[in-house]
């Protein structure tokens, strides 16, 4: 087994308050790879038990991922995101295409983290319409977690269809 990304030290580029963001989301991508690396493409959608679709959590990680990143700028959701938003769970083909738009979207986070100041974490964010109180480092960390709960939740749910239960 690979040395796991928060014991092989700083990311370069990412604010030292930060790098468990990074690592957080690095090891989210590396896992979900090595567990979709041929899974067959007609079970993407299937759902074991009725638990979430391989496929949701791909959209799903994606998305969140663009969301809270967003609302961590001081943005507020674009009509594009909204739509995505209302997309997710909607069966689509290509496992690959919504892997590769999921490490797109780590890219995407792991630039944001290199350019946001340490002493911005503190500053209130608003979440949604309701402009929900968080702040920039609330949110970073939110997206990190949130993004391993469903990688935990994919990785159980392949696994069930890989073995048939």
């Amino acid at each position: 087994m690979a040395t796991e990304y928060w014991m092989q030290g700083p990311i370069d580029g990412i604010p030292a308050l930060l790098q468990p963001v990074a690592h957080t989301l690095l090891q989210a991508r590396a896992e979900i790879n090595a567990l979709m690396n041929g899974f067959p493409e007609d079970r993407l959608w299937e759902q074991p038990a009725g638990v979430a679709a391989p496929g949701f959590h791909l959209q799903h990680l994606r998305g969140v991922l663009d969301r809270v990143f967003t609302y961590a700028q001081g943005q507020l959701l674009s009509p594009q995101q909204l739509e995505e938003l209302a997309a997710e769970g909607k069966p689509v083909d290509g496992s690959a295409a919504l892997l590769e738009a999921f490490n797109q979207q780590v890219d995407k986070a792991l630039a944001q983290l290199s350019q946001t100041d340490p002493a911005t974490l503190t500053d209130f964010r608003g979440v949604g319409r309701k402009q929900l109180p968080s702040t920039v480092q609330g949110l970073l960390f939110h997206a990190a977690e949130h993004t391993m709960r469903h990688t935990g939740q994919l990785l159980v749910t392949v696994n069930v269809i890989k073995k048939g239960l």
